[in-house]
């Protein structure tokens, strides 16, 4: 009777064991097999080792853009964050407009990353929208060529990011208020604790579910950006916005250098996994604590 059960479960489990395989490992066994070739793309490919990640090493474009994406996954993990996080504790306390402005933070969403990016290019330009705001509020000497200045173009592309996603982040944190127990609140409420007092005794501990799932979300979001920075500035100026992704898609579709590019493809998954399982495991710890 046991065994009859566990080959119905296998039987049932055997359909989604080859999908995964054959779209998900065969893929990642090929492209590491890859990028220990000399492959240009074509059917014809030399074993060669760890030849590629050799060059990738003594590579300092592979460097700066490693740098880059790392910094631009906290930029946009910390920013996005705090807006969701502000904006589900001030719809939590206005029940009467939380439908609507709820509706309102999620609408950016609604927009492709790649047309997102296009606005976002017209509002960012030297006579866009950004700098005419600025000129209009009396702030004329805070106008800048944003996406060409190489110390503010990558927080500018972060910028895009964060405004199009907050509302992902402001949903999630505002179903983990939903999960509060009005109890505490209103207990804390009776004993005078102020706002704040509040917010970091009882509502932030209550959120850590809620923080673990915003922060691993847009980590590995960011970490795999691409539209925003080939639309916006196509990795420029000087590199400033070459991400991993970047190098990924110019060596495999315009560099001629097809195995490195892999190479770097597997740069960049080693990079989302060791990143995203060590902040995940970290935040899990501290729910555990808490």
């Amino acid at each position: 009777m046991f065994h009859r059960r566990r080959a119905t479960m296998a039987a049932f489990l055997l359909p989604a064991i080859v999908i995964y395989g054959v779209f998900m490992l065969y893929p990642l066994a090929r492209g590491v097999y890859l990028s220990m070739t000399d492959s240009l793309g074509g059917p014809i490919a030399n074993f060669v080792g760890p030849e590629q990640y050799r060059a990738m090493a003594d590579d300092p474009a592979v460097t700066a853009a490693l740098w880059h994406t790392v910094l631009y996954a906290a930029v946009v993990v910390v920013a996005q964050n705090a807006l969701g996080l502000l904006f589900a504790s001030l719809l939590f306390r206005r029940p009467k407009v939380r439908k609507a402005l709820s509706v309102v933070l999620l609408t950016p969403t609604l927009v492709s990353p790649v047309m997102a990016a296009f606005i976002w290019s017209y509002l960012f330009a030297p006579e866009g929208g950004i700098n005419a705001l600025l000129g209009v509020l009396g702030l004329d000497s805070l106008q800048h060529v944003w996406l060409g200045d190489t110390s503010t173009a990558l927080y500018a592309v972060a910028a895009v990011n964060v405004w199009m996603f907050a509302g992902y982040s402001c949903a999630i944190f505002l179903a983990g208020y939903m999960s509060v127990p009005t109890e505490l609140l209103d207990a804390a409420a009776v004993d005078g604790a102020s706002g704040w007092q509040r917010f970091r005794s009882v509502e932030w501990p209550m959120l850590a579910p809620a923080l673990t799932v915003n922060v691993t979300l847009s980590l590995i979001g960011s970490l795999k950006v691409f539209e925003f920075p080939l639309v916006l500035t196509n990795g420029g100026p000087a590199g400033a916005t070459d991400t991993l992704t970047m190098l990924v898609y110019r060596n495999v579709f315009g560099g001629g250098k097809f195995a490195f590019g892999i190479a770097v493809s597997v740069l960049l998954l080693v990079t989302v996994v060791v990143l995203s399982s060590a902040t995940s495991s970290l935040l899990r710890l501290r729910e555990r604590r808490i």
